[in-house]
């Protein structure tokens, strides 16, 4: 009886402190790194967020950005911060790519880190120079056989989204064409503009502005299907090539280990930011598309993409392919 007693308050004990942690959190701000320069999608989707939790948690969400090294040093942050759900990143698929490509990654992104939510997906978009000849994806693939190494393409660096997309279009087409990586989509839309690269995959963010003037001229996007942002452009699926789809996703990170109650918590509260009209207003505009999971379906999510980009990387023969 006694016994039987003695494990009941224990139980109950148990109980009431692994609960205290939802309970009681949060009771001070939440940093959200983000890993790249201001002004870029990751940037903006990240304050966006992070206002919007503000409201919804009671307590500041600071945005940190931490630029350099393609997204390694923000990351890495995160993942060598305290599991108690005050440090977060706001991460696109260059968070899986990086092991695979560059050598002394300081973080295993499976086993240090968890995912929270995808908050988000966007196509990328192929955009060219005015000057070179080429109307659309078709002409810019027959262009590319018959002048081989003649094209560069921009980036906004070594690892990144945009820089990966290049690399398989190059393994799709069988085409040579030289990567000029940049630090961060604005400096590589610049020098894409002036000519001195002649065409580049970018976030909608980075191109829109260029599009929409003429001094881009845009081929195709990159999802499964139109973006509401650019719907005249087809995808690169309907103008030719099958199964190319690069989503540059964002997703919300956190040291692993964190305790389910806190990861239930953060869910849930991203999950609720992600609804207003408002909101989806706000990500519309840079052409991301608001999307929820849940922390199961994230981490299968995430593990799907390492291995699809690590296939690419080995494929091409970048360096530190496995």
């Amino acid at each position: 009886m006694l016994k039987a007693l003695g494990r009941a308050i224990g139980l109950a004990a148990l109980a009431a402190a692994t609960a205290a942690p939802a309970q009681t959190y949060p009771s001070k701000p939440l940093r959200l790194v983000l890993p790249y320069t201001p002004g870029g999608v990751v940037d903006f989707i990240g304050r966006t967020l992070g206002q919007r939790l503000s409201d919804q948690m009671g307590q500041p969400v600071v945005a940190d950005n931490r630029p350099g090294a393609g997204g390694i040093i923000g990351v890495e942050v995160t993942a060598k911060s305290a599991p108690d759900g005050y440090t977060l990143v706001l991460m696109d698929p260059a968070i899986v790519i990086n092991p695979t490509l560059q050598d002394g990654v300081p973080y295993d992104v499976i086993r240090d880190l968890q995912c929270v939510s995808i908050v988000g997906s966007s196509p990328l978009v192929l955009a060219a120079n005015p000057g070179l000849p080429v109307k659309d994806l078709a002409q810019l693939i027959e262009y590319a056989k018959a002048n081989p190494g003649k094209l560069n393409f921009a980036s906004a660096g070594i690892g990144t989204t945009p820089h990966m997309a290049g690399e398989l279009l190059k393994l799709r087409i069988g085409a040579q064409m030289t990567h000029v990586p940049y630090k961060g989509m604005g400096a590589a839309m610049a020098d894409l503009v002036s000519g001195r690269v002649q065409v580049s995959f970018g976030s909608i963010t980075a191109a829109l502005p260029f599009l929409r003037d003429a001094r881009l001229r845009g081929l195709a996007t990159t999802g499964l299907r139109r973006s509401g942002a650019l719907p005249e452009l087809p995808t690169a699926i309907e103008a030719g090539l099958p199964g190319f789809d690069v989503d540059l996703w964002l997703g919300v990170f956190s040291p692993a280990n964190l305790s389910p109650q806190v990861l239930g918590r953060l869910n849930s509260e991203i999950r609720k930011a992600l609804e207003p009209p408002e909101v989806k207003a706000a990500f519309a505009k840079v052409g991301v598309e608001p999307r929820g999971t849940s922390p199961d379906e994230g981490a299968a999510f995430v593990k799907a993409e390492y291995e699809k980009w690590n296939r690419v990387v080995r494929d091409a023969k970048l360096k530190g392919a496995s």
